[in-house]
């Protein structure tokens, strides 16, 4: 049996483009991939999440991140990866990867996202490792995500990452539709806490100049409070696309330490 009733697949340029009706939506739903030249097996997948306003292109026409990990591949910096880069669903401005009450946007990146590249590329398989990415919004799944699988992710890592729920407001045009859409509202360190015995490996990083920077630096407090162990890195640098194209490198190095 098909796991998705339809899967159109494209290419532009460097990258694979695909168009499925993702069974945690109901609806259809886009990703881009980047696979490196070569044959491999058991290929880490890296996903990356992106945020508000934005869809499955953003982290490679924004922040050529696939060229970032071209060069560090051929620097033997770190193996190749398979870059998987999904839209969040398109929820309005942004739907947070949380489970709506008409949508689960969190089980399409935790088993949708992951089941269409096992689907499409012999080079992974059951046994390639898979590591949880994002910017922002994507940073605030990416982080919480990560803590409730490590059954699904060996590491995870945000970048200017919202780390309270009620953060979305400052970004999305209407909050109370987002606030009504959801299950549930989530915090990270509550997420956190709530699976501390199980979390995996994990970083996160921001902008002196980010309006997020406080929140992110009240996260490391909290999370030594409770000795959990995890780095963070602070940097110069504000809410842009300038900040994460130049640190995703650093995410993908503690990536490859982790394989």
């Amino acid at each position: 049996m098909k796991k998705f009733f339809t899967t159109e697949r494209g290419k532009i340029g460097a990258l694979d483009v695909f168009t499925v009706k993702s069974n945690a939506l109901g609806n259809r739903a886009d990703l881009s991939v980047f696979k490196p030249t070569g044959d491999f097996t058991n290929m880490p997948i890296v996903i990356l999440l992106h945020g508000v306003y934005g869809s499955h292109w953003a982290w490679s026409l924004k922040a050529n991140v696939h060229q970032t990990l071209k060069s560090m591949i051929a620097n033997q910096q770190v193996e190749p990866m398979l870059l998987v880069m999904p839209s969040d669903g398109l929820f309005h401005d942004g739907s947070g990867y949380l489970k709506h009450h008409n949508a689960d946007y969190e089980k399409w990146i935790v088993e949708d996202v992951i089941s269409i590249v096992k689907d499409n590329y012999k080079e992974v398989s059951d046994a390639s490792p898979v590591f949880l990415a994002g910017l922002s919004m994507g940073g605030y799944g990416a982080l919480r995500l990560g803590a409730k699988y490590p059954n699904v992710f060996k590491a995870f890592s945000g970048l200017s990452s919202i780390i309270r729920f009620d953060q979305m407001g400052q970004f999305v045009e209407n909050f109370d539709l987002l606030k009504q859409a959801i299950e549930s509202e989530e915090n990270v360190i509550d997420i956190m806490l709530a699976h501390k015995a199980s979390l995996k490996p994990f970083r996160f990083d921001c902008g002196k100049e980010d309006t997020l920077f406080e929140a992110n630096q009240i996260l490391d407090k909290q999370l030594n409070e409770h000795n959990i162990p995890h780095e963070f890195l602070i940097k110069e640098g504000a809410h842009s696309w300038e900040y994460w194209r130049d640190n995703i490198g650093e995410t993908l190095l503690f990536f490859n330490e982790q394989i």
